[in-house]
């Protein structure tokens, strides 16, 4: 074994801080190219300006997510071939009951679990399934055609029987799921709810632990109003009540959960339904929020296929998570037979959520709210001994993270909380919002690192090193000093330092953080790149990239420090040479880490096999995913790829269009939310960039990567020209005050059109078009 250089130089330090400050302190230090440089101003300013957006309009999007729209001319039989509903916490997936003539409307709520923590995150404390409605028409199914509607995040179509004809429609909003439907010629439309024994999914996989007890059974009974309850009380005390009521041809549906009341989910499910109405009436208040969402942001690109795909992405999101509710499990609001039926946070939780900020949503981001509202919770997860001053979350859990984490030192996975923070830091450093660094970040990432710092000694050679724990999910432990828990702990020392700066929080242990980074062991390396841990090789196929953390997503290994391209270049050919068992996130984690370097061809090569239909696990009709369950993570971390290629901003730099494909000439964003708490704006065409507007929600300092060539001008949206100073490698420094916009360019002011670009790759439809 062969360790990774001393890198404790004053340009490593300046890159370390950059990437944990975004860079905003980077340009203040010593030798960072032309800071010194006096602010000057390209170019010729002019004339106030104003993008001309053409998505303004209702009619506008309508048409524009029309084309993005899953299609079925056929009745899908899988839960992955299916129309799919949600608003954060109850949810429906639609496909035929298996083996009868019926359509089943799945009902389960990311709300509902058990409450008997002794039997662990499998058993004690997982998802509960709720039950499923069908849709049982007269005559036999012969043919569907039917639309999910994006724009109105709404299912309708028809289905044709051998007596007829059911035209349907349906959304959920409020927690209520609402199904219109009307029958025509000799076809009726009977519903029936049936309750599902609620019991673990993963009985698929295994029996129960030694002295689990069966819920009890569901109670059934009916209102003065005609509507249908069904009531399943738990043995760890709690309840989850079911309401459903039919007014003519409108079935209205919602699902509460309460835990240590056992009565309150009765009353929200009725409360839920006499809130909801009509389907009429809830559908305005569906489509007003729907619309009011897109508008946010836009992005077109001409990869048909892949365009449709990134926005059903968003749809997805918006419908399985939103800030305040519950935090995504493996499966998100959409339960079924599965071994993962809770909250996994050694990758699934953190790849979840990435593409909520380039999208400009933090309204989505239940992982934030999750870790600040479970603070106690976090620190009971830490054994007695540490309790003190530390906290932590094993790799799966409740929704409410609750779940002990192992000791370094016996081979635990002890980093996965940290590596959720980073998340949370993501969202900060995209909004800017200061109480989430003081109220989230900095005190639970303290005693997140605190933990690490317990175990942390020093060697022969006067470094510190971690005993043994475990790089998710390689079957090796090593013997010490792991990279998954290297990484995380360099990234959240620096961390804590710069915050405690920005806080202005004098802190007792920042000279413990300091001594960290300084006498922390190298990184383990071998001749094909970064080991699993010190003597312990990537040597077998190994789906995730645990060991890789330093460069994705901490990057503080990066293509900006040229003397480590050589070593993250082979240790990410090393990583895929070992082939057999890679996933689909393992091909997405590649994506993203070739677009880093700016490879945008490499990069989409390695996405594309993601929709490989030959790949073991593909991307699938619905463009949901499922290895031996349903798996959320990876089609929305397929999204951050697709963002990663367009537009990045780690390090303190915002890269514009740093890595799109060849293939792909033109290329729209707008409003596309980066670090620095920046709303970028760009146009491609013809394989050029033809402008940027960037503007700025909060004052940070702005270095811009433009990708632009010739003479720049840069001018704020009043027409004067804007202060600025060329850093160097093609990136400009640009004093912005918030709230204010910058426009940088070559040549004549160009047309400021925002539009969706001309498809010119043509593709099927995703669903069963």
């Amino acid at each position: 074994m062969t360790s990774q250089p001393e890198r404790d130089s004053q340009p490593a330090r300046r890159a370390v801080l950059g990437t944990a400050l975004g860079g905003a302190a980077a340009a203040a230090l010593p030798g960072t190219a032309r800071a010194e440089e006096p602010m000057s101003s390209p170019g010729v300013a002019g004339r106030p300006w104003k993008l001309r957006d053409t998505m303004t309009t209702d009619g506008a999007w309508a048409r524009f997510l029309r084309d993005q729209d899953l299609l079925w001319t056929r009745l899908p039989t899988l839960w992955y071939e299916g129309p799919f509903l949600g608003d954060g916490q109850l949810g429906s997936m639609i496909y035929q009951e298996p083996g009868a003539n019926q359509i089943r409307f799945t009902v389960q709520h990311g709300r509902v679990q058990d409450h008997r923590p002794e039997f662990g995150s499998g058993w004690g404390t997982c998802r509960l399934p709720v039950g499923h409605l069908t849709l049982e028409p007269a005559g036999t199914i012969t043919a569907v055609d039917w639309r999910l509607s994006l724009w109105n995040a709404e299912l309708t179509g028809t289905v044709t029987t051998t007596a007829g004809t059911l035209t349907l429609a349906a959304l959920i909003h409020d927690e209520v799921l609402a199904v219109r439907v009307k029958a025509a010629g000799g076809e009726r439309a009977t519903w029936t709810f049936h309750p599902e024994e609620a019991i673990s999914p993963r009985k698929i996989s295994e029996a129960p632990p030694t002295g689990y007890t069966a819920n009890p059974a569901w109670i059934t009974r009916t209102t003065t109003d005609g509507t249908e309850q069904v009531l399943q009380p738990l043995t760890g005390g709690g309840q989850t009540a079911t309401a459903h009521r039919r007014t003519g041809d409108d079935l209205l549906l919602s699902v509460g959960h309460s835990h240590p009341s056992d009565t309150a989910a009765e009353a929200d499910s009725l409360r839920n339904l006499r809130r909801a109405k009509s389907y009429s009436t809830l559908r305005n208040r569906h489509t007003d929020w729907w619309h009011a969402f897109y508008r946010k942001s836009f992005v077109s690109f001409p990869d048909q296929r892949l365009q449709s795909f990134h926005w059903i992405q968003l749809y997805k999101v918006a419908s399985a998570s939103r800030a305040g509710g519950p935090v995504m499990a493996t499966s998100g609001p959409w339960l079924e037979p599965t071994p993962w039926p809770a909250v996994w946070w050694n990758l699934n939780v953190q790849l979840e959520y990435w593409l909520i900020h380039g999208f400009n949503h933090p309204e989505l981001d239940s992982l934030a709210t999750t870790l600040r509202q479970n603070q106690e919770q976090l620190i009971a997860n830490v054994p007695d001994a540490y309790r003190a001053d530390s906290s932590g979350v094993g790799r799966s859990s409740d929704m409410f993270a609750n779940r002990g984490v192992g000791r370094p030192g016996t081979g635990a996975e002890t980093g996965d909380l940290t590596w959720a923070l980073h998340n949370v830091w993501l969202s900060y450093r995209h909004s800017m919002d200061k109480s989430l660094l003081r109220d989230t970040i900095y005190p639970v990432l303290r005693r997140a690192i605190n933990y690490y710092l317990h175990f942390l000694a020093p060697g022969s050679d006067g470094k510190l090193h971690l005993p043994s724990t475990l790089s998710p999910e390689y079957p090796v432990v090593p013997p010490q000093d792991t990279n998954y828990d290297l990484a995380l702990i360099r990234w959240g020392c620096q961390t804590l330092l710069d915050s405690a700066e920005l806080l202005g929080i004098d802190d007792e242990l920042a000279p413990r953080w300091q001594e960290v980074l300084a006498r922390l062991t190298p990184y383990p390396v071998d001749a094909n790149g970064f080991m699993i841990g010190a003597d312990t090789p990537y040597a077998q196929s190994h789906r995730h990239y645990s060991h890789l953390l330093m460069v994705y997503p901490l990057y503080l290994m990066n293509w900006d420090q040229p003397e480590n391209r050589d070593l993250i270049t082979k240790s990410l050919v090393h990583w895929h040479a070992l082939t057999g068992a890679h996933r689909g996130y393992s091909y997405t984690g590649a994506a993203s880490m070739y677009a880093m370097s700016g490879d945008g061809d490499t990069a989409i090569s390695y996405l594309r096999k993601f929709f490989d239909p030959t790949t073991r696990y593909p991307c699938r009709a619905n463009t949901h995913y499922t290895e031996a369950g349903p798996v959320i993570e990876t089609p929305l971390s397929a999204s951050q790829s697709l963002h990663d290629m367009f537009c990045q901003s780690w390090g303190g730099v915002i890269r514009v269009f740093p890595a799109v494909p060849t293939a792909w000439a033109d290329l729209t964003l707008h409003d596309f939310r980066t670090e620095g708490a920046f709303l970028v704006s760009a146009v491609r065409k013809a394989g050029t960039t033809r402008f940027i507007r960037v503007r700025s929600l909060a004052g940070e300092p702005l270095k811009l990567r433009h990708g632009l060539s010739g003479h720049l001008t840069a001018v704020l949206d009043d027409g004067t020209p804007a202060r600025t100073r060329d850093l160097g490698d093609g990136t400009l420094a640009i004093d912005l005050p918030r709230g204010r916009e910058v426009l940088v360019h070559t040549g004549s002011r160009p047309d400021l059109s925002i539009a969706p670009v001309a498809v010119s790759e043509p593709g099927p439809a995703w669903g069963l078009p």
